[in-house]
């Protein structure tokens, strides 16, 4: 991948996005929970409904769970079209260019479930208030970066602050609403006003480059964040889970996979496959996965607690939101350089084209939590599995030098199915199946797979050369993932 195709949209603006959208709420049995201890011990206490508050409070404690995660969306695709600018104002090197925006995206993936375990373990409002202090001002650091350096650097803590706030604000969100169909429409309304940020991230972001340059973009997030926190202080207090002993070797092997998988393939949507700073991570990844797999069964408190994946719902809800990540945010990297270069689009311009696959985020999860409540989350995964091979179909007819934008709209609207369906039932299959004792865990780890998904997709359809090549991929992904979701919903 060339460095002009990072100037207008980079791998961590499109796998930034699809990490930073998690969800929570339903598997296909529609509403009982798993038996607590999955990590195999007792809870000190048992789990406990909150308090019925009143609709007004509950509407804002809503509003700063969703602030949040707004904010992470936000960020990670509002510097798309930024980087130009940046690169004119900064001057760095080749190199160093893509990972000005794609360190956030590395150190988000590798801590997402290191801080499910830590919201868990202390308590998932401490850590959601603490990440949106640390937010605030790392991203105004971030403004006032006098070299390229010093902006990866704050990019790469704003990427930690990010996976704080994610599993800790889902946790808050399942307390939130105890009861599964209440939480399923809550979860809903939550990912489309969240998606607001992945919609208007690129429009936003053009408009503040031409108002005042690049350092607006940051300067965006210091007021929303300090407005979530002073909304977080009316939020639930869910009690923190048994103080255990800390798997220690467990998280920073988990870390270290996720990091570096990451890491591997933003670097082989970059200098390519056969690089290799691409192939010397994925190996440490595979290494580290390895023998986190050995560590994780003799660990008296794993991290990743064998029981949680033993649950055919938890597994369901991680192929298909890996898939449909892939898919959704691949396809959407893909199409944005294919519009700026076949259609000679500005970076406006393009983030304009890309409405049909971003709007419906706004808007569609709102039904999609409605679905998962009514049906339960494995008839709304098996369609959006059916709309990444729907996409997939549309894409392989896109041979030729300008295929119809009639059609490159079709395929969006059809990967924006494949993101509003999947995410949310797949979030939601998590949050029921999921002990409450290990809440934040389940979504930190379910990000965690979506994350490498998002990157995945976008180092491999980015890098096909053309959109029938990208078709026929999503057709055979999707094709697997019926047929996993299939077998593994039907199984408790």
């Amino acid at each position: 991948m060339t460095t002009e195709s990072i100037d207008t949209t980079d791998t961590a603006g499109a796998t930034g996005a699809a990490g930073t959208s998690a969800m929570a709420g339903a598997s296909g049995t529609a509403g009982t929970s798993a038996t607590p201890g999955a990590a195999g011990t007792t809870p000190a206490h048992p789990a406990t409904a909150p308090s019925p508050a009143s609709p007004a409070r509950s509407r804002l404690a809503f509003a700063g769970i969703a602030a949040g995660n707004l904010l992470v969306l936000l960020d990670t695709s509002i510097l798309n079209v930024a980087v130009p600018d940046l690169q004119r104002s900064l001057h760095p090197t080749a190199a160093a260019l893509p990972w000005a925006v794609d360190a956030y995206t590395v150190v988000f993936a590798g801590l997402l479930l290191a801080a499910g375990v830590f919201a868990d373990r202390w308590g998932a409002r401490r850590v959601y208030r603490a990440a949106l202090a640390a937010f605030a001002a790392l991203s105004a650091l971030c403004a006032a970066a006098p070299d390229a350096g010093t902006l990866i650097a704050g990019r790469a803590l704003l990427g930690a602050a990010g996976a704080g706030l994610v599993p800790a604000s889902l946790a808050l969100l399942i307390h939130l609403n105890p009861d599964p169909a209440r939480r399923t429409r809550a979860i809903g309304a939550w990912t489309a006003l969240s998606g607001l940020g992945a919609a208007a991230g690129p429009v936003l972001g053009g408009g503040l480059v031409e108002l005042g340059g690049w350092r607006l973009v940051f300067l965006v997030n210091p007021p929303i964040a300090l407005a979530a926190l002073l909304l977080a202080r009316r939020l639930p207090a869910p009690r923190a889970g048994e103080v255990r002993a800390l798997d220690r070797t467990g998280l920073l092997l988990s870390t270290a996979a996720l990091g570096a998988l990451t890491f591997g393939l933003v670097e082989a949507g970059i200098e390519g496959w056969g690089s290799p700073y691409a192939w010397a991570p994925l190996a440490v990844a595979l290494g580290a996965l390895a023998a986190l797999a050995v560590v994780e069964r003799r660990a008296a408190a794993p991290v990743l607690p064998p029981a949680l994946l033993a649950l055919a719902g938890v597994r369901a809800a991680m192929a298909a939101a890996a898939v449909s990540c892939f898919a959704y945010f691949g396809g959407m990297y893909t199409l944005a350089l294919w519009l700026q270069h076949i259609y000679a689009l500005s970076p406006f311009e393009a983030g304009l084209a890309s409405l049909p696959l971003t709007f419906p985020v706004c808007v569609m999860p709102f039904f999609t939590g409605r679905l998962v409540a009514r049906y339960g989350a494995r008839p709304v995964l098996l369609a959006g599995m059916s709309a990444t091979v729907a996409s997939g179909v549309l894409l392989a007819f896109c041979a030729g030098g300008r295929p119809p934008l009639a059609l490159l709209v079709a395929a969006e609207l059809a990967l924006a199915a494949t993101g509003t369906l999947s995410i949310p039932g797949a979030a939601a299959a998590v949050a029921v199946s999921a002990p409450p004792e290990l809440a934040a865990t389940g979504q930190g780890a379910l990000n965690g797979v979506r994350q490498a998904g998002s990157a995945l997709g976008v180092a491999v359809l980015g890098t096909l050369g053309g959109l029938p090549g990208a078709g026929a991929v999503l057709i055979a992904v999707g094709l697997a993932a019926v047929v996993l979701v299939s077998r593994a919903g039907g199984r408790r």
